[in-house]
């Protein structure tokens, strides 16, 4: 039976591949260490949970609630980019909550997008950010492109070779999969280049607060006129370890918020509301809690570095994210990251996330995420060792076990 016409335009899910694997080597009892899925293993704090407890009891809340989210937590984000960024922003009418930023960027997509409106999109970047606008009917041009002074040269070949002329520009910076980070004066030469050439700006800002080194990542919406153009979205799922509870926010541009909360209005009614409660609860608290999370991450971060170096693999040590982006070691880089990753965990019992599912320039990579205790890093460093002096001299005669079933 042929597939519907927006099934047809995505491509096959990489990631399933390796979870497939992965199954089926635990299946078979391995313990296999997951360092591939950003799924946090950090519990929610104490105070967010025992919040959600509280009002859950009251009966009332367990009516429809509000698709853009309560005036409290709405409130309560405003307030977050004020004291965070220095940001000034009108609850009700630039502040839309979503149902994790990957909701956010998908509804936006479809708010937005006329068929074959085109997107200019990092590569390698977060599924979401390209297939989001491609489910919508528009066009992708892939740029492969860094925070750098050849961004703004590579978005200018981008808008000369398109037709129409694009629509929007994608930023994700701390960036999902490379950690890439972007300073105040990039976001300047950005905004001051999409208002030139009309060119709304769409800002994926999940990781703002998983950061290393002390220097906070800036938001695009700093940038003196930006929220002409610009919408920024966030997540609390990485902030505040509440990947499951599925609560982001949209911020920005009043036109644009608009259209979202409109296109929103039609599918669905919010997050539950005892989660939006303990959401704004979150936000208007101290900030411990999120620096908790930022030394956790900061410590595994540094473990990774120093164990899969001393391992024989090595790896640049991200600024920001929870991931690190690993350049595959020189005797397997011909294999590509699929095929890698699957090499990975049949004779390593290690998981990652294979770079090509972040788009074709991501091949040479895999991405491993900081989701498992210092101690299990370590032990991937020892499975990995074992595995890259066992193999390393011969490569070519290392091949996945699913390559003969």
């Amino acid at each position: 039976m042929e597939e519907f016409h927006k099934v047809r335009r995505l491509p096959p899910y990489v990631f399933e591949q390796v979870n497939r694997l992965k199954a089926s080597a635990r299946s078979r009892g391995a313990d296999i260490i997951d360092l591939g899925m950003g799924n946090p293993d950090l519990p929610t704090p104490k105070a967010i949970v025992d919040k959600l407890c509280e009002v859950v009891r009251d009966p009332r809340t367990h009516r429809y609630s509000s698709s853009r989210g309560i005036p409290g937590l709405r409130r309560a984000q405003a307030a977050y980019y004020q004291r965070r960024f220095g940001v000034k922003l009108n609850p009700d009418t630039q502040v839309v909550a979503t149902l994790g930023s990957k909701e956010g960027f998908a509804n936006m997509a479809q708010a937005i997008t006329a068929p074959g409106d085109v997107i200019l999109c990092p590569n390698p970047t977060y599924p979401i950010h390209a297939f989001g606008f491609i489910m919508s009917g528009g066009v992708i041009r892939s740029l492969q492109v860094e925070p750098d002074d050849g961004f703004i040269p590579a978005v200018e070949r981008g808008i000369r070779h398109s037709i129409p002329k694009p629509l929007a520009l994608i930023l994700n910076y701390p960036s999902n999969p490379t950690a890439l980070v972007a300073s105040l004066d990039f976001y300047k030469d950005v905004v001051a280049f999409a208002k030139k050439n009309d060119i709304i700006i769409l800002s994926d800002l999940a990781y703002s607060e998983i950061y290393f080194d002390g220097n906070p990542p800036p938001s695009v919406l700093q940038v003196p006129g930006a929220i002409d153009i610009c919408v920024e979205f966030t997540s609390m799922s990485k902030t505040f370890s509440m990947p499951g509870w599925r609560m982001g926010f949209a911020v920005g541009n009043e036109r644009l918020i608009s259209a979202l909360t409109r296109v929103k209005s039609y599918l669905d009614y919010g997050a539950f509301t005892p989660i939006q409660v303990a959401a704004a609860h979150a936000l208007n608290g101290d900030g411990a809690d999120i620096a908790e999370v930022r030394e956790v991450y900061h410590k595994r971060r540094d473990v990774m570095v120093d164990s899969f170096g001393r391992a024989g693999w090595n790896i640049p040590a991200p600024a920001a994210s929870m991931f690190a982006w690993a350049p595959i070691p020189e005797p397997f880089k011909h294999l590509g990251s699929l095929e890698f990753s699957k090499l990975l965990i049949e004779h390593a019992d290690v998981a990652v996330a294979p770079g090509v599912g972040f788009g074709e320039h991501g091949d040479d990579f895999v991405r491993l995420a900081l989701v498992e205790n210092e101690h299990r890093i370590r032990q991937a460093a020892r499975n990995i060792k074992r595995f890259l002096s066992t193999s390393a001299k011969q490569p070519n005669n290392v091949v996945p076990l699913s390559a003969h079933r």
